[in-house]
Parts: C-alpha cells; sequence; structure tokens
C-alpha cells in the first residue's frame, strides 16, 4: 500500500469509528507504529484528523459533535485520572449537579460509599450510576438528546432555574482564551449556562483535548469556572487567560 493509500484508509477508519489509537492502526494496517504515528502527523497538519493522546480522532468542525459512544472511548486514563482527583472537591452533604458528559460519568463512578451527597443531573446514564451511592439522585426531566443522553429543552430549563447546588461537575466541548466554553448545541448551551448561574461552586472536568477547541454555542465565560482539574497543562495563551480569570488549575499528570 502506497503512502496515499494508507492515509486515506486511515481518515476514512477515524472517520467512521470515531476513534483510532495508533496500535490500532498499526494492527489493521500491518505497519509499524512509527510509520503510522508520522502518517497521523501528517494528516493533522493537513487538517485530514485531530490527534488525541496515543492516536486519532475526525477533525472538529464548529457545528460538529460526536455521539456519546465515541467519545466514551477517548483518552479514557486521562478522564479517569481527573475524575478520580475531582471526587475530592465534594463536600459532607452537599447538592451537587452532574452535567452529562463521558468525564462527568468517570466522577460518578469514582465516588466512594463514605461520601455523603444529594445527586442531581440531566443525565439518565449518569443517574443510574450515582444512585449507588448518592444519598438521593434527581433528574432534570425534559427531552432526551440522542447524540449525548442528556435531557434538555423547556421542561429541563424550568428545573434548573427553581434550583440552586453547591457544586457543579461541568463538561465542555471547547475551552479557549477568546470563546470562553462552547459546545456545539444550543440546547444543551442554555443547560450548562444554568448550570453555572445556579451553582456555588463551578467545577470544570476537561481533558487536554478541549484546549484551544470552539464550539458553535457559547455557554459561560472563564471567569464562571473556579476550578479546571486537567490531565495536561493548558498552552501559554490559554494558561495565562484563566490565570487572569482567577481559575485554578490542577493537573493530574
Amino acid at each position: 500500500m502506497i503512502p496515499e493509500e494508507r492515509r486515506r484508509t486511515i481518515v476514512d477508519l477515524v472517520t467512521e469509528h470515531g476513534s483510532y489509537s495508533v496500535a490500532e492502526l498499526a494492527d489493521v494496517l500491518d505497519y509499524s507504529k512509527p510509520t503510522i504515528r508520522r502518517d497521523l502527523d501528517t494528516l493533522e497538519q493537513k487538517g485530514l484528523i485531530s490527534r488525541s493522546h496515543g492516536g486519532a480522532v475526525p477533525v472538529d468542525k464548529i457545528g460538529a459533535e460526536q455521539s456519546y459512544s465515541q467519545k466514551e472511548v477517548q483518552n479514557l486514563e486521562s478522564k479517569q485520572a481527573i475524575a478520580n482527583r475531582a471526587v475530592t472537591e465534594i463536600q459532607s452533604n452537599e447538592i451537587v449537579f452532574f452535567d452529562g458528559g463521558t468525564t462527568t460519568m468517570q466522577v460518578s463512578k469514582s465516588i466512594t460509599d463514605d461520601q455523603s451527597y444529594v445527586a442531581v443531573t440531566n443525565s439518565p446514564l449518569l443517574a443510574d450510576e450515582l444512585i449507588v451511592t448518592a444519598d438521593k439522585v434527581k433528574l432534570t426531566g425534559g427531552t432526551l438528546r440522542g447524540k449525548t443522553q442528556a435531557l434538555v429543552g423547556p421542561t429541563a430549563e424550568k428545573f434548573m432555574q427553581r434550583l440552586n447546588f453547591d457544586l457543579v461537575f461541568l463538561g465542555t466541548n471547547g475551552i479557549s482564551s477568546g470563546a470562553g466554553l462552547t459546545t456545539p448545541n444550543e440546547d444543551e448551551a442554555e443547560m450548562k449556562s444554568l448550570m453555572v448561574e445556579h451553582s456555588k461552586r463551578v467545577v470544570l472536568v476537561a481533558d487536554a483535548s478541549k484546549f484551544g477547541q470552539r464550539s458553535f454555542a457559547r455557554f459561560a465565560d472563564l471567569d464562571a469556572i473556579d476550578l479546571l482539574i486537567t490531565d495536561e497543562r493548558p498552552p501559554e495563551r490559554l494558561d495565562t487567560a484563566l490565570d487572569s480569570a482567577g481559575v485554578s488549575v490542577t493537573v493530574t499528570q
């Protein structure tokens, strides 16, 4: 297989499956890992794929949105490390809101039985996990989005408007110095905005793949965040912007 053909195949595989590791691509294509890494670097420079930890994901477009199942397998070890640090933010008897998402799912899985808290979420998937450890679990209600498995819409928004929370574990599709926090869907952006507005403390859980990314709908400025828990130090421009906004940054690795 000539290099151009191999690289076209890589783009097709990554686009179709949502993500591929270097090891998986090397196995499928029967080439060495160094060769695959060089191919991924070349494809990223051409804007045909985006590099992730240990592999590649489809190129992000402003309005593009991956499914929950696609995101669930991406950067899993980083998300687990972020989650292990995040659960230490839960204080006894707090009311904690869990934003729907794959990183917040890992947070819910990392909570121990001895932590006393009330959980609120807009994700039925997270509710199933939280019921194992929480004193009580409340769901927002609303319309379930297939892409993210999160509840949105007028019913969910009305629920948010009448309640307040001690802490929110917030997810995002992008965080940048210019655009702040963004997500592809306007209904989800409205829900995230309400999470921020109605919470005393905002803990953003996001791996480094979100740095410098911007999606269609903006839902919060950087100064809305109290703490960012991530797996790598943000690039200099974003790091400076976070510092200026008064955001504490904890790096897990």
